[in-house]
């Protein structure tokens, strides 16, 4: 489980594992039975149990039981938070790259 107290660190964590993405790209099609999202995998139901908890830990994933059949499915905007996280840092760099394509272009202008 993961220990993080910042729910942007527990996403970026639960993002990190490769078997716990391909469960989001699955599950991003729409809402699928444990044994259906495990079947693919090549791991253990249990292994996939231990994924699919860090992913609703995080606020990723939801699930329910019905009987015996437990369905997953996405949060819905489950990863806003991130989205929105990377999406400042990309509008930082690309303000900073056109101050210094602006910049250039003035030097350039002005060797001329």
């Amino acid at each position: 489980m993961i220990n993080n107290t910042s729910p942007l660190d527990r996403m970026f964590q639960a993002l990190a594992d490769g078997h716990r993405r391909q469960m989001i790209d699955r599950l991003a099609a729409g809402p699928l039975t444990v044994s259906d999202l495990a079947l693919p995998m090549g791991i253990s139901l249990p292994a996939v149990m231990q994924h699919l908890s860090v992913l609703e830990a995080c606020g990723l994933v939801q699930s329910h039981k019905q009987g015996r059949v437990r369905t997953c499915a996405l949060t819905a905007d489950a990863l806003a938070q991130a989205e929105a996280w990377i999406s400042a840092r990309r509008m930082m760099v690309e303000a900073r790259l056109t101050r210094l394509e602006q910049f250039l272009a003035t030097d350039k202008e002005d060797g001329a």
